[in-house]
This record gives C-alpha cells, sequence and structure tokens, in this order.
C-alpha cells in the first residue's frame, strides 16, 4: 500500500514537472491518462430547471466539467434597423472558484474568446428566430440573458456550455405580452408559454496532439499540450450547422472530426439529450 502511494505521488510529481511527457507516454500506449481511448467521449447529464429563479435553466456535467445555465427575459425596445428582431445575449463566466488556473477579477480572455465561440454557433443554427422574440414592432421586443457559469472546470467547456445554454433555452418560458399604444407600456400577464426554438445544436470538440492523434473530448490537462483545437456543432438531426478550428491541422483532420462527431451525436440518440 505505502510502494502505491509512493508511486501515485511519484506520478503527480512527473505530470506537474514534464506534462507532454508524461501524456505522451501515455499516447504511445494508445490510452490517454484517464484511461480513455483516443475516441472515448466522458459521461454527460442534463438536468433541466435547476434554477428556480430563472426564467429557465439547466446543469450540465460532461466528465467533471459543471456548468449551470440561467435565461431571464427582460423587455426592452429594439433596434431601429431591426425593429421585429428581439434579443438573445449569451455569456459564459469562468471564476475563479471553477479551477486554480482562472483568477479573479474581470472576465478572462479565455472566458469571453468562448462567449463569442458560443454565440456564433447560436446565430448560426438559427436556434431560436428573433423575429419570436417581438412584442410590438419598433415598440417592445424580449431580450433574453443567457448567462452560463462554470462550477468545476475539466477541459471542453464549449461543448458543456452549449448544451447547458440550449437546454436552458428549452426550459424556459417568458409571460404572455401586450404593448399597450395608448401609455407606451408594455404589460405581462401571469399566463406564459415556451420559447419557440426552431433547431437543438449539440457540440462535439477534439484536440490533436503532436500533430496526429485527434483526442476527443479534451481534459483541461490535455487542452495546453494540444496543437490544434476542432469543434463540430451538429443540430437534433445530425446536420452540420458549423465548424471552427484553432490551429493547424491536415486536410483530413476536419473530415475525420466531423465523422466521429456524427457518430457521438447518433450514440447519444440526437436531440434527445434535450428531453430531460
Amino acid at each position: 500500500m505505502a510502494e502505491t502511494k509512493t508511486d501515485n505521488l511519484k506520478a503527480q510529481i512527473f505530470q506537474r514537472l514534464h506534462p507532454r511527457i508524461y501524456l505522451e507516454r501515455f499516447i504511445a500506449e494508445n490510452v490517454r491518462p484517464d484511461e480513455r481511448e483516443f475516441d472515448d467521449w466522458r459521461d454527460l447529464s442534463v438536468i433541466v430547471g435547476s434554477v428556480s429563479t430563472a426564467d429557465g435553466s439547466a446543469l450540465v456535467r460532461l466528465g467533471k466539467t459543471t456548468i449551470v445555465c440561467g435565461v431571464k427575459a427582460e423587455i426592452a425596445e429594439p433596434e431601429l434597423d431591426r425593429p421585429e428582431e428581439g434579443f438573445l445575449v449569451p455569456n459564459l463566466d469562468l471564476p475563479a472558484l471553477c479551477s486554480p488556473k482562472f483568477k479573479p477579477g474581470p472576465p478572462s480572455e479565455e472566458a469571453q474568446v468562448l462567449s463569442d465561440r458560443l454565440n456564433d454557433a447560436l446565430i448560426a443554427s438559427d436556434v431560436l428566430p428573433l423575429s419570436s422574440l417581438c412584442i410590438q414592432p419598433g415598440k417592445s421586443v424580449w431580450v433574453l440573458y443567457v448567462d452560463a457559469t462554470c462550477i468545476n472546470y475539466d477541459g471542453n467547456a464549449f461543448d458543456a456550455a452549449l448544451i447547458a445554454m440550449v437546454a436552458a433555452l428549452k426550459n424556459a418560458t417568458i409571460p404572455k405580452a401586450t404593448f399597450k399604444e395608448d401609455t407606451g407600456r408594455t404589460l405581462c400577464s401571469r399566463t406564459r408559454t415556451p420559447l419557440s426554438l426552431a433547431r437543438l445544436p449539440s457540440a462535439y470538440s477534439f484536440g490533436i496532439f503532436n500533430s496526429t492523434h485527434i483526442l476527443a473530448d479534451p481534459t483541461s490537462f490535455e487542452e495546453p499540450l494540444l496543437d490544434t483545437t476542432l469543434s463540430v456543432v451538429l443540430d437534433e438531426d445530425g446536420e452540420l450547422v458549423s465548424a471552427s478550428q484553432v490551429g493547424v491541422a491536415g486536410e483530413d483532420a476536419l473530415p475525420t472530426c466531423i465523422a466521429r462527431a456524427k457518430q457521438r451525436h447518433q450514440t447519444l440518440g440526437g436531440g434527445k439529450i434535450y428531453l430531460s
């Protein structure tokens, strides 16, 4: 028992001092440090309605990465050039409490980049037609703040956050609103209606290590060691919504990742992950 503890301690020290060599030794044995094969994904769970104070919410766990998302609806005036469209405002917070890699203070660059990528994915999928958020053209529309917070970070926050945001939107309801011309005010009734989601996108991310090995669903240990990160977004029917790449990869990398994403999507049952 003492030898086992000593061996584990030595492995942890070596992992911290020489992370790349540590990972390379596992890769050489066709396995990863968490005992997954290259194509294996961590367990995914989706729980909706977890935040009673929000108009819609979801809690998503992808392995140890845990993200909670809440939707809050407010009334505002539309933009002049888009009088019949409301607003969808996604944001991801990576607070210091979720991982030692994040520091207290204003949003990190990584959180801002991920928020932008999540916004792009939601726009590309047309998850919620903004026209459906119009109360009175040119006068009154809904603003949906989709705020996700990572409460435990172990890599691949993009996939977990997108699923959390879409699940929270699917769970959300908003009051029935009417604009009164005589007073210029919007009145809300107690009757609530669900949002009219057009598509249900989900993301599948991969990392490329040493330019050759494609690792599905990278962990926080693997992420800094990757040459390239690729993310594939599919709708509930498995149709490609978008694909993004950070870093340089071979010509066959993206098609390979898309094919593996579709396999994973089929395994999960497509849009059934949002039926919680």
